[in-house]
């Protein structure tokens, strides 16, 4: 059985959008150059980049609130109406007390952050001197004690932190971001030459 001519083959297709992806490699640096401004903007405006992230994240909480709201009023029928409002009202109200008082929101959310890490870097270190039999076991341990150690270091700095470090961090991966996509678009130019 033979395939017709016209139709492009799995390969081809792959190719094709390859070909298209390195054709766009411009746009890619041009991208990665602007988040690199954009991560050098934030980090020169830690307290307004913090406040900016709060009321982002605040909107975003508001809204799920009140989804979660109507979908308690669709649902009634199974029995879990009262959970599903309760939990929707309680969204609505931490969201619009994150955007009524976004310094207090960046404080909640630093120690969040603070404790995560903390955690996440204990997860790390059981995990990589769990697995000491196996090859690169070590890496995870430094994983763990780096992570741990950034979140000690942010709950002991809070809430005095709280107004810098969700902008810090925001203007962090915007620039680590923006290196990345500017030296994925000058690694497709190459490829095309």
């Amino acid at each position: 059985m033979s395939t017709p001519a016209s139709a492009p083959t799995p390969a081809s297709a792959v190719a094709d959008q390859l070909h298209a992806v390195r054709a766009s490699w411009g746009w890619f640096a041009v991208l990665g150059i602007a988040f690199i401004v954009l991560g050098f903007v934030a980090l020169a405006h830690v307290l307004a980049s913090t406040v900016v992230t709060v009321l982002y994240v605040g909107a975003l909480i508001l809204v799920g609130g009140v989804v979660q709201v109507i979908h308690a009023f669709r649902v009634q029928g199974w029995g879990r109406f009262f959970y599903w409002l309760l939990a929707g009202v309680l969204y609505v109200v931490a969201g619009a007390l994150m955007m009524y008082n976004p310094l207090l929101g960046a404080g909640v959310l630093t120690l969040m952050i603070g404790v995560a890490l903390a955690v996440e870097g204990i997860f790390r270190l059981f995990a990589g001197f769990g697995s000491q039999h196996g090859k690169g076991w070590g890496w995870i341990v430094v994983s763990g004690v780096v992570t741990l150690l950034l979140g000690l270091i942010i709950i002991a700095r809070w809430p005095v932190n709280s107004v810098y470090i969700l902008g810090l961090f925001l203007g962090v991966d915007l620039i680590v971001n923006g290196v990345g996509t500017l030296m994925f678009g000058l690694a497709l130019r190459e490829k095309k030459d």
